[in-house]
């Protein structure tokens, strides 16, 4: 049966010296005449984690380190809030600052950091559109050395909001929901089972009723996300006219990239399954698996 929406906390007006962001998304150049007056996270995982240069002042919103529950089954899960606060505090964010996050792939890793601050009550945040390469592409300055902080502590106050962030539960409910839509980031091939997976020990296919939109499909030979008229219409030719949207992916990264394309084409009742297929994918008897397109 439908999951039904969690009460939104408030949030803090926007600073006013700070100039407010446009949006979820932000160019290079918006980036580059607020530099310093923003703070600015290099999300990166993987092969671009640590990274030998960073858009200057950049900090490490690291997704592979202090920012992800090791204690957890699953990679990438999402620390508790009192954890992801001190995470935040350390790297000398407040709640009045306004937040630019890239990553060096491009659009990939920075939209989860951006998901976790908004289901963490952080609104003043926003995805650099192309991340690193747009950045470069751009002839915008670098500075050496992968992103670091040394600076004071902030005063980050976590204020969780349920239901960004689901779980398998509300997932299998999902799927049997009439009203909700189910999509999965992961490529063709591993969606239908016909490519191994990544990681040991899990099936391959996908769920039962799962819709697949590779979340590369969102963005444009040059890196950026698409316009909001084409991604509705991305959304539209698999969800129909469903507004309820669900994400799921490898390990919850990529599932926000998914995130990220339908709050620019103006869907509001979204969520990411946080545990996604390295949790779906284990073998079990309770969650199914099918194989094919």
């Amino acid at each position: 049966m439908p999951v039904p929406e969690m009460p939104v906390p408030e949030i803090s007006a926007p600073e006013m010296s700070v100039p407010g962001l446009p949006g979820p998304l932000v160019g290079s150049g918006w980036l580059a005449e607020r530099l310093g007056r923003v703070v600015v996270f290099d999300a990166s995982v993987g092969a671009h984690r640590g990274a030998p240069v960073r858009i200057p002042g950049a900090r490490p919103f690291d997704l592979d380190g202090a920012l992800s529950d090791h204690a957890a089954a699953v990679p990438h899960t999402m620390p508790s809030p009192a954890d992801f606060a001190e995470a935040l505090c350390g790297l000398g964010v407040h709640d009045t600052d306004t937040v630019v996050v890239y990553d060096g792939a491009g659009i990939y890793s920075s939209a989860r950091a951006w998901w976790m601050l908004r289901a963490m009550g952080f609104d003043r945040v926003a995805v650099l559109d192309g991340g690193l390469p747009a950045w470069v592409a751009a002839g915008l300055d670098v500075e050496a050395g992968a992103a670091a902080y040394e600076g004071p502590r902030g005063s980050f106050t976590a204020r969780p909001r349920p239901g960004l962030l689901v779980d398998a539960g509300t997932v299998a409910d999902a799927l049997a929901d009439p009203a909700a839509a189910v999509f999965d980031a992961r490529s063709r091939e591993r969606f239908a089972g016909t490519a191994p997976e990544p990681r040991p020990g899990l099936r391959g296919g996908h769920m039962p009723g799962a819709l697949n939109l590779p979340f590369g499909e969102l963005q444009g030979p040059d890196g950026l996300m698409r316009p909001a008229g084409e991604l509705r219409a991305a959304f539209g030719a698999l969800a129909g006219d469903r507004e309820r949207l669900l994400f799921s992916c490898g390990s919850g990264v990529t599932a926000c990239v998914l995130a990220l394309g339908a709050t620019l084409a103006g869907y509001g009742r979204t969520a990411v399954y946080d545990g996604s297929w390295s949790e779906w994918g284990l073998p079990s008897q309770l969650r199914p698996v099918v194989t094919g397109p």
